[in-house]
């Protein structure tokens, strides 16, 4: 049931177990995550749970949702260890002293999630023309807005050789966002940003072949596919929890680009990759739209009696050896079966 506008002053403070909570206004069923944040009105009041920093947050609309003071969040370890405004990568953990699998719950009821920017992705994680590719680039025009992925504190905002502008997120489960080559950063290290805040705005910043965004998801330093998490182009969250296992990081993936011309280099190959393979499309589109338009114009004549190739060619205002072309098996010498259907154009 929905509590009723009105069931709750805003001067009054209620408190009431999680529990009890619940029971007035029950968890959401885990549904598949999308991109966009609703838009759920003004808010009208807010009741506090025995949860330290959890409340509930009632809207004018009749809607709510679970809400986790960014005050009672920082205080947690996550926001202070291998804590470095400075530098990309501040973590020095090994593979080896990480779990066989890392469980990381990414949403849920207290956190939220808006794509970053739900288009398809233009060049992939991994290696790229023989160098590393440790995100994801995403195409977008200079000035569009950059959202916050998920809900976090701000550990670095500031220009990089490697990333240009650059604004690093760490969330509460120990995931962090990196969102590379902004225009404009519109946070600075320290605040606290919600799902679905501009970050940023997207640009070419560093040395890039043209506004995009690159993306990363790192976990104690190493970067991991941000597809495994996100379906970009949908927008959508693919895992509520996700496991990440040990045996697909290496060191490899805590590189991060020392230099602009790495990123440049990436792009730039990508670039030349992607001409190459819009070309070869472009022959074989417009090879098929040929033999479509030349399907359409082909004409068929049953044979009749007394029908030679000679007469067909003249009829049809063609050559008996263009005839023969078009017919296998059919020489000029050849005779006529009646009622076989041949092509004479």
């Amino acid at each position: 049931m929905t509590l009723a506008v009105g069931h709750v002053c805003a001067q009054d403070t209620i408190k009431m177990s999680k529990k009890e909570a619940e029971i007035k206004i029950p968890r959401p069923h885990l549904m598949p995550v999308r991109s966009l944040m609703e838009d759920r009105g003004n808010v009208l009041d807010t009741i506090v749970t025995q949860s330290p920093g959890v409340k509930i947050i009632l809207f004018d609309n009749n809607t709510w949702k679970y809400y986790r003071d960014p005050e009672v969040a920082q205080q947690q370890a996550v926001f202070t260890t291998n804590w470095n405004t400075e530098v990309p990568n501040p973590f020095r953990t090994s593979v080896s002293e990480l779990p066989d699998k890392i469980s990381i719950w990414v949403v849920d009821s207290l956190s939220s999630y808006r794509c970053p920017n739900p288009v398809k992705v233009y060049s992939r994680f991994g290696f790229r023309h023989r160098r590393r590719h440790q995100g994801v680039d995403l195409p977008l025009h200079t000035g569009d807005p950059v959202y916050a992925a998920f809900s976090g504190k701000v550990r670095m905002s500031r220009f990089n050789r490697g990333y240009g502008n650059l604004v690093v997120i760490r969330h509460e489960n120990g995931l962090e966002t990196f969102y590379a080559h902004l225009s404009k950063r519109n946070v600075e290290v320290g605040d606290w940003v919600e799902a679905g805040d501009v970050i940023g705005l997207g640009g070419s910043t560093g040395r890039s072949t043209g506004p995009h965004l690159h993306f990363e998801t790192r976990y104690q330093g190493y970067a991991f596919d941000p597809e495994w998490l996100i379906d970009f182009e949908k927008g959508e969250l693919r895992h509520r929890l996700f496991v990440l296992h040990r045996r697909y990081l290496s060191d490899n993936s805590r590189y991060v680009p020392e230099t602009e011309d790495d990123e440049y280099e990436i792009h730039i190959g990508d670039e030349k990759a992607y001409a190459v393979a819009d070309s070869i499309q472009a022959v074989r589109e417009a090879e098929a739209e040929r033999a479509a338009a030349e399907a359409a114009a082909a004409k068929y004549h049953k044979v009749r009696s007394g029908d030679t190739l000679y007469g067909l060619a003249r009829k049809y205002g063609t050559s008996v050896n263009a005839i023969c072309r078009l017919n296998s098996g059919l020489t000029a010498t050849s005779t006529l079966r009646v009622g076989k259907t041949i092509r004479v154009r």
